[in-house]
C-alpha cells in the first residue's frame, strides 16, 4: 500500500468514527432532552396537586381559626357568668 493510500484509509475512519461518535452523543442528547421534558411533566402536576392541597389546607386552618376563636368566646363568657355569680 502506498503511503497516499494508507492516509486516505486512516482519514476515512476517523471521519467514520467521528460521525459515529456524533451520532451516538445526539442520541444521548436526545434520551435526555425526553427525560428532562418527562421529569417537567411530571413536577408540573406535582405542584399543581400541591397547590390544590395547599388550599385545601388553609381553608381547613381558617376554618379551625374560626372555630377556636368562637370556643374562646364561649369560654369567656361563661367565666364572666360564674364569676357574676360568686359575688
Amino acid at each position: 500500500m502506498t503511503t497516499q493510500l494508507q492516509h486516505f484509509i486512516v482519514t476515512a475512519m476517523t471521519q467514520k468514527e467521528q460521525s459515529t461518535t456524533v451520532e451516538v452523543d445526539l442520541k444521548a442528547l436526545e434520551v435526555r432532552v425526553e427525560e428532562l421534558i418527562k421529569a417537567c411533566e411530571f413536577l408540573k402536576e406535582e405542584n399543581k396537586s400541591l397547590k390544590v392541597n395547599q388550599e385545601s389546607l388553609v381553608a381547613e386552618r381558617a376554618a379551625l381559626v374560626e372555630k377556636t376563636e368562637l370556643a374562646k368566646n364561649r369560654i369567656e363568657a361563661m367565666i364572666s357568668r360564674l364569676k357574676s355569680i360568686e359575688t
